[in-house]
């Protein structure tokens, strides 16, 4: 341990490494490439590299021209006409309109299952089709020919051009989809790309894979890496091995690592928009239904010294559901106006009496429920300390299953879980990119919590105020608090990047929101 500290703290020695070629950690495994139906950061940071859509988010939060050249929208903010650029496929044949049009009829189609499929629910009809009352071909995104799309909403949406950003709304080829059939977007070799760089080397369940550059992208000439390799690395001590003997270029810091490089040049802190936080089955359990019950569990965690003491890399206590950064009106960001301090404080003797409570209203006098968490050395770490959190409360029992990222990811989307310790990152830099994933019907809210006052208010926000700045703004604050005040989930923490970057390596793109990273403009310099 001595010498891998005396090792982290100093830099590393030179030696040659490609010159257009980068190694790049990732902490857990690529789980999928079909963009109807991937739900995580990983994979979608990899299509957001591989693929494009018709515009392409950048630093600030700024969005510049991708498939679409151009774009319109009506006054009345219903009708968005994207005019579209003469793009390639990494098979030679052309991006059309019409691949935008299957793409999202794919997605919302019932059978296809597709977990973003309420992202489009401001298109004319998307959800009669998605709820299986309405053909697809009846979906408000029309082509008129091959370079034009014409989106008809049902209410305006002000994020729809960031929506249109992400790769839930990416192109796909209904060619692909039919020659690839059941293996599409599991294997790199099961999909065809139009963005900057190519997936290549990914079998569908290894911890390598590589970007490769797609010389048929149509903006080929400003991408200069030839390559992206990627390494799954989950032991802290392995990846500082591997950083130190240039086997890896971009490295993710573990807890007490961050210290011993904090005064490196080469490490850099990254404020992300995720914000972990606990999930408890309340369909599965009916013991999870009872709100002193929920509000026992989340007053009973110390979430300062879960970041200072067991995380240790940067991340800070949640003030609840919707991370900083996400919104800000008049100057206040939205994370602040809706805080409710006492939902996210630790405070054992109030927690302990609504345990007692609570287990008197359940006909409890003890209970046992495993927690799920990913194998990952955060994920271990912070499964132990939650369970030593909560079985301070008399009677509680719990056990922690730590699980592949993938495996935990299909345990939570199909509630097989007891409790869970789940992530989510914004899509787009608003509160309704976190906020509609707890409304009682999307697919996202795994815990099964209802509340019919948040749902209405979500309703509103999406409907006949979304033209009304300050009122939308009030229904987001309102929904937040209705949700930190029943305790719906457990908010834990806003999570933090700490990266370690070879000097050199310059244009790395990093967004607190989806899709984090964009590696088209990164280059080495001499």
């Amino acid at each position: 341990m001595i010498g891998l500290v005396l090792t982290g703290c100093g830099e590393s020695k030179s030696t040659s490494r490609p010159k257009n070629k980068i190694t790049w950690m990732q902490s857990s495994e690529l789980s999928s490439m079909d963009i109807s139906k991937m739900t995580d950061m990983i994979s979608d940071t990899t299509l957001n590299g591989s693929n494009e859509g018709l515009l392409r988010m950048v630093k600030g939060n700024k969005l510049i021209p991708g498939v679409a050249k151009s774009y319109h929208v009506s006054k009345d903010g219903l009708t968005w006409t994207f005019n579209l650029r003469r793009s390639e496929w990494s098979n030679g044949t052309p991006v059309t309109a019409k691949d935008f049009v299957y793409s999202w009829q794919r997605t919302i189609t019932p059978r296809t299952a597709g977990e973003f499929a309420y992202t489009f629910d401001h298109i004319k009809n998307a959800k009669a089709i998605n709820a299986g009352k309405m053909a697809p071909s009846k979906l408000g995104a029309v082509a008129k020919g091959n370079d034009q799309l014409i989106v008809h909403l049902t209410k305006p949406q002000s994020y729809f051009k960031y929506l249109v950003s992400q790769a839930y709304f990416f192109p796909q080829s209904q060619a692909a989809v039919k020659k690839f059939g059941t293996k599409y977007g599991t294997t790199s070799q099961d999909m065809i790309y139009n963005g900057p760089f190519k997936l290549t080397g990914w079998t569908g369940t290894n911890d390598t894979w590589s970007l490769v550059k797609n010389n048929r992208y149509w903006h080929k000439d400003a991408v200069k890496l030839d390559q992206v390799k990627f390494q799954v690395e989950k032991d802290p001590s392995t990846v500082i091995n591997q950083y130190q003997s240039n086997k890896l270029d971009v490295a993710v810091l573990s807890g007490q690592q961050v210290q011993q490089y904090r005064h490196s040049k080469q490490l850099h802190i990254r404020k992300n928009a995720q914000m972990w936080f606990m999930e408890m089955n309340q369909k599965k359990h009916p013991f999870f239904r009872n709100r002193n019950i929920r509000k026992a569990i989340s007053l009973s965690i110390n979430r300062k010294q879960f970041t200072k003491k067991v995380l240790q890399d940067g991340s800070t206590p949640s003030k609840g559901f919707v991370a900083l950064g996400l919104g800000r009106r008049h100057g206040k960001e939205f994370a602040d106006e809706a805080y409710v301090k006492a939902a996210v404080t630790n405070n054992a003797k109030k927690a302990k009496q609504l345990w007692a409570k609570g287990l008197k209203q359940t006909g409890k006098q003890s209970v046992t429920f495993t927690l799920l968490a990913d194998d990952t050395d955060s994920g271990k770490r912070s499964a132990e300390y939650i369970q030593s959190e909560l079985t301070k409360l008399p009677g509680f029992k719990v056990n922690v299953e730590n699980l592949p990222f993938k495996t935990r990811l299909t345990r939570s989307s199909n509630g097989q879980f007891d409790m869970v310790l789940s992530s989510w990152t914004g899509d787009y830099p608003d509160p309704m990119t976190s906020l509609s994933n707890m409304t009682s019907h999307s697919s996202y809210n795994n815990g099964k919590w209802t509340n019919r006052q948040y749902d209405r208010l979500i309703a509103e926000a999406e409907g006949e105020d979304a033209n009304k700045p300050q009122q939308r703004w009030q229904d987001m604050v309102k929904a937040e608090k209705v949700l930190a005040n029943d305790e719906g989930i457990v908010p834990l923490y806003q999570a933090a990047v700490p990266q370690l970057v070879k000097p050199g390596i310059k244009g790395i793109q990093f967004f607190p929101e989806s899709p984090e990273w964009d590696w088209s403009q990164v280059y080495k310099s001499e």
